[in-house]
């Protein structure tokens, strides 16, 4: 059977027009919130019609999906806490904000599935991976600072401190003033310091 040339030129495309519909879906998740977007306005953002996007996607949960999967797989490019000691916290800890406020002002679709704590079901699954691994992080950052705390107070402590940073992340985001996004982000870094500055003498 002769070998389809346009086979290449076809799957570029598909991944082009993929593309274009999760950059299309970041953003109106980004504006309107998961639960209120709808397959056709994430079509209308991209320039289709809603029957070219239900080539790809199959309705508003596949298009979430598949940019969660997206977003996990960037988010495991970032240097998040490595190397973190006693003495280096506070530099460590900012440029990690610092990477988190980046990431999640570049991907306004973001804080829509990962900054909150009441994701719907149905979307559950999808971004439990990406919490994951950004919660196995913070355990691993927690544990080289505090060897002597048990598995269930590191992980307490993580579930705090990402609670802290998902409950600031959408109001330093929307923020438009930088100097208050930037006065927000230290009282963030400020906030997380103080608690394991505490946690770290009541395990001493």
């Amino acid at each position: 059977m002769p070998e389809d040339a346009g086979a290449p030129r076809r799957q570029a495309r598909g991944r082009a027009r993929i593309e274009q519909i999760l950059l299309a879906a970041a953003a109106v998740f980004g504006e309107v919130g998961y639960e209120a977007a709808t397959t056709n306005a994430i079509a209308a953002r991209a320039g289709i019609s809603p029957g070219s996007l239900y080539q790809f996607f199959a309705n508003k949960d596949e298009v979430g999906r598949a940019l969660a999967e997206a977003y996990a797989e960037r988010l495991a490019t970032l240097e998040l806490l490595g190397g973190l000691t006693p003495e280096n916290l506070d530099r460590v800890l900012d440029d990690a904000l610092a990477r988190i406020v980046g990431f999640s002002i570049e991907h306004p679709g973001f804080k829509a599935l990962f900054a909150r704590t009441d994701m719907p079901p149905s979307m559950r699954a999808a971004v439990a991976p990406a919490h994951d691994a950004i919660e196995a992080r913070v355990r691993e950052a927690i544990a080289a600072i505090m060897p002597d705390a048990d598995d269930r107070r590191i992980a307490t402590m993580a579930t705090v401190i990402l609670s802290m940073v998902k409950g600031l992340m959408p109001l330093i985001v929307a923020e438009a003033d930088a100097p208050q996004r930037r006065l927000l982000v230290i009282e963030l870094h400020r906030g997380i310091v103080a608690y394991v500055s505490s946690a770290r003498g009541d395990v001493a």
